[in-house]
């Protein structure tokens, strides 16, 4: 079965916790035990309802206060697909959180509360959802039982959010779902008090949508996360290449180039689960071993001859920036870590902070805040081997962080 990774996003109070309570609830993807807790803990808080956002908010402030802090990762299955939800916090203070959460995701579900419409969080959420790339994005318009089961409502809603929506350039794929996640309705069984939607349930959507483009299987990409040597009986003589496939195919016998060295060998084999494979692709953790005895190390990059990525240190990017302790200035130095390599960095100059509201860029400013997303241009002490953000998520991006307290204090998509 294939995977689907997808984050929840949306202003506070939209029902993103619940929502995911829910398709764990529908799916019967809760044990009993989990299932018994929470309805004596919604008892003691005095809940009308069993509170299924508890099945995600399991730190004390988030139960206290009702909402969702830090993100939370939660797996089920059905027949047809497995998945990894990321359930993401909608105040504006955890802006940051939100990145981290949807950085890995295939699909963003974008929570409107049917009684608010869209507003300045959704807009936020969406941008974001844009600038990582996430090609398919789910507008839930939760909450229809709250205004009647109205389509005049989900109508308005929806155009609001294409008009948002047609001035962000990569939304590939945009689907609209009228659900009730304290109910049930259209999450994972259809609404009878809805008729009127012809559409599929979210859950339907979820198992069905085609996510296989997400990989780049094009551009070659293997950074070298370590080098095995076992020193058994075993494996004796054995030199492999561990690391995760960033993008590509490798095969046995394929001519491939060291970055940077730029020594020429040919794959001997690829090792999985300590068994030897046919090939390997993207994003599969494997051992690669070569024909020829060459000096590589962790940060090196193994990329086929006739397809290699870029090697610079001056790079432009978008930055989100993550510090409450200090802001971002020109001139400011930071380490920068990308894929298995790290250098130090040098902010040569803060281009532009973006309004996410109306898409505006705010230049002239100086500093960049906690949570700001703008673009930024930087300088290495060696030269990266990169990807731009669009061709490849994995070699396009990269942290800063902050030499002294070694807090990760950004997060970048390389331009």
């Amino acid at each position: 079965m294939d995977l689907l990774r997808f984050t929840t996003a949306g202003s506070v109070d939209d029902g993103k916790s619940t929502l995911i309570g829910r398709l764990l609830y529908d799916c019967k993807s809760i044990f009993e035990d989990q299932l018994e807790a929470i309805e004596r803990s919604s008892r003691q808080r005095g809940d009308e309802n069993v509170n299924l956002a508890l099945l995600t908010d399991g730190l004390r402030a988030e139960r206290e206060q009702g909402i969702t802090i830090d993100v939370a990762y939660r797996y089920f299955a059905t027949p047809k697909r497995k998945f990894i939800i990321a359930d993401t916090p909608g105040h504006i203070q955890y802006t940051r959180n939100m990145v981290t959460g949807a950085s890995t995701a295939n699909l963003a579900i974008i929570l409107v509360d049917a009684r608010k419409g869209v507003i300045e969080q959704t807009c936020r959420h969406t941008f974001i959802a844009n600038l990582l790339r996430i090609q398919h994005i789910v507008v839930a318009v939760n909450k229809m039982d709250l205004v009647d089961w109205s389509e005049e409502v989900f109508e308005k809603i929806k155009a609001d959010f294409l008009s948002f929506a047609s001035r962000l350039d990569h939304l590939v794929d945009v689907s609209f779902v009228p659900i009730s996640a304290l109910k049930g309705d259209n999450v994972v069984e259809p609404s009878s008090h809805m008729p009127w939607h012809k559409g599929p349930t979210l859950l339907y959507h979820l198992e069905t949508v085609y996510v296989g483009a997400q990989e780049n299987h094009v551009d070659s990409r293997f950074p070298v996360q370590w080098v095995v040597r076992p020193m058994s009986d075993q494996w004796h003589d054995f030199r492999g290449y561990a690391g995760r496939v960033a993008g590509g195919v490798f095969k046995p016998g394929d001519e491939v180039v060291v970055l940077p060295s730029g020594f020429k060998s040919r794959v001997k084999g690829i090792y999985a689960d300590q068994k030897e494979v046919p090939e390997a692709f993207a994003p599969q953790s494997v051992v690669l071993t070569l024909e020829d005895e060459i000096d590589i190390s962790r940060g090196d990059m193994l990329v086929k001859p006739n397809n290699q990525p870029e090697s610079k240190q001056d790079l432009e990017a978008m930055i989100c920036w993550f510090s409450g302790t200090r802001n971002l200035r020109a001139k400011d130095r930071y380490v920068v870590r990308h894929t298995t390599q790290e250098a130090k960095a040098v902010v040569t100059e803060l281009r532009y902070k973006v309004n996410i509201n109306t898409l505006h860029k705010i230049e002239g400013d100086s500093e960049m805040s906690l949570n700001e997303i703008g673009r930024i241009a930087l300088r290495t002490s060696r030269p990266l081997l990169h990807d731009p953000y669009h061709r490849n998520r994995i070699t396009g991006s990269f942290v800063l962080v902050d030499e002294g307290t070694n807090e990760t204090v950004a997060a970048g998509m390389i331009l």
